[in-house]
């Protein structure tokens, strides 16, 4: 694995009145690497991830992507930048086919036909590719999501909870996916979820957020024993519930 870092983020913070909901977190992500971003709802994770992609001013703090700061170098940095959530449909009223079509010429994607088809196949959409995208069932929609984030073929991928809406069957292959994916292009993967096991699975590490800091950050194999706990959902719990606890049993 390349060790070089493509994420750096560093104190940053987001200060809603006088509630902070970041507060001067800082951490890594490098080549090859799935993170974890994980904590209760409000914890701050998609606040973090908009900020990262630019779209939210930070109150404090820097972000640095492909070593450039992304406050100077957005429009360069975003062409190999990418990001689904499950809140982030694309648009309902043009068919599969066009947008990933229309995405991939905002991105400039050579050869973007071939693109599209092999990314339609990837995510078996092909049955979908002339079928408005607003009419598609939630799990549907994710994975034109998961494909029109994969458009650019990005060195960094943000993922908000990528496969909440899917089956098991579908999740399971789609973390299948991506993790190859990852290892494949060397992209950085940022990824979000309150599905313990799949972290457990998927990500190289972990940052446990609560009330907008970093709590704790390791390896999610060797965390639960660290910390005395029987599983990682066990010691997500303990975080959302009783974060100061940590201290004392560590």
């Amino acid at each position: 694995m390349d060790n070089q870092s493509i994420l750096e983020v560093k104190g940053l913070t987001k200060i809603y009145g006088t509630a902070k909901a970041v507060d001067a977190i800082s951490f890594s992500v490098r080549a090859g690497e799935i993170v974890g971003l994980l904590g209760p709802n409000g914890a701050g994770k998609t606040t973090t991830i908009n900020m990262i992609l630019g779209v939210l001013e930070p109150s404090g703090g820097s972000v640095e992507i492909f070593r450039n700061e992304l406050k100077r170098n957005r429009g360069n940095i975003m062409e190999r930048v990418n990001f689904a959530a499950i809140y982030a449909h694309v648009p309902g009223n043009q068919s599969v086919w066009e947008n990933l079509y229309i995405f991939g010429l905002l991105y400039g994607v050579d050869n973007l036909k071939e693109k599209i088809s092999m990314l339609l196949k990837e995510f078996s959409l092909e049955e979908f590719a002339d079928t408005k995208a607003g009419i598609l069932s939630s799990g549907e929609q994710t994975r034109v999501a998961l494909a029109k984030a994969m458009i650019n073929t990005p060195k960094l991928l943000l993922l908000d909870e990528p496969t909440a809406s899917l089956d098991p069957s579908t999740a399971l292959l789609t973390r299948d996916k991506i993790r190859k994916y990852a290892a494949h292009e060397q992209a950085a993967i940022l990824w979000t979820s309150h599905n313990m096991h799949e972290v457990e699975v998927v990500c190289d590490r972990v940052l446990f957020l609560s009330h907008g800091r970093i709590l704790l950050e390791g390896n999610p194999k060797t965390l639960t024993r660290e910390y005395k706990k029987k599983n990682l959902e066990e010691l997500f719990i303990t975080i959302a519930r009783e974060p100061l606890s940590l201290e004392i049993t560590s």
